[in-house]
């Protein structure tokens, strides 16, 4: 029986790790993106938030390195089983992370716009939402690196916690808009931050449905919970 060559099957196997690693490593620029997204917003600093902007095709760059890396895969080698998941996962995951660091890039081209308003007692309120998708994207990547579907579970099941607190928070920045109409441009751009931070937890929730898949084989078969009741569309 012809047997693969220990050399070729060391090469497939350290393509893979690599592949993960990139993932891994685009995750964390996606994290550091939205870091400084959010303190760009809460210090009105113009400068960290162009650094945003123009940091924002690292995280291109990082995703069109992986299609190639999977491609390549692909076409090589011809994955089955567990390690086609492993190629489809990172393929999903990254795309998921590229459409993170394009809202943090929204999210600092509104806080340039913002840098001259005057303050909002509603932009108090978004930092919570920011550090609550912030933790939920980190905990899906450990998710992913531990092969833990219990813990990716878990934050798919805890969207509804971001979509309720997300609701809340526009249902303040409405009566703050409301009670001083002249602050109308400043509260249109906290809506339109908050729906890109609500929609970040939305990725997160994408991320642990797809880590969940790849350790168990299995799709999930409940329905994603949601609470958003608001109808503000997100920054494309």
């Amino acid at each position: 029986m012809k047997t693969t060559p220990p050399h070729i099957v060391s090469s497939y196997e350290e393509a893979l790790k690599k592949l993960r690693s990139s993932v891994v490593e685009m995750a964390g620029a996606a994290e550091s993106q939205l870091d400084r997204a959010l303190s760009a917003l809460t210090q009105r600093d113009p400068t960290l938030a162009s650094e945003v902007i123009r940091d924002d095709g690292r995280l291109d760059r990082g995703e069109q390195q992986i299609e190639s890396d999977c491609m390549r895969l692909l076409v090589l080698r011809q994955p089955v089983a567990d390690d086609l998941r492993q190629v489809i996962a990172a393929l999903k995951i990254a795309g998921n992370l590229e459409r993170v660091g394009d809202y943090a890039a929204n999210i600092a081209k509104r806080a340039t716009a913002m840098t001259d308003l005057p303050d909002s007692a509603a932009l108090a309120a978004l930092p919570e939402l920011g550090r609550q998708v912030r933790e939920r994207l980190t905990t899906v990547i450990d998710a992913y690196v531990e092969g833990d579907a219990d813990l990716a579970l878990d934050v798919w099941r805890r969207d509804e916690e971001v979509d309720a607190l997300y609701t809340s928070l526009c249902e303040g920045i409405t009566r703050d808009a409301a009670a001083r109409p002249e602050l109308f441009t400043m509260h249109m751009h906290l809506l339109f931050i908050a729906k890109g931070l609500e929609r970040v937890g939305d990725h997160a929730t994408n991320i642990a449905e797809v880590v969940h898949f790849v350790v168990t084989g299995q799709p999930l078969s409940e329905a994603r919970p949601k609470a958003d009741l608001t109808s503000v569309a997100a920054d494309t």
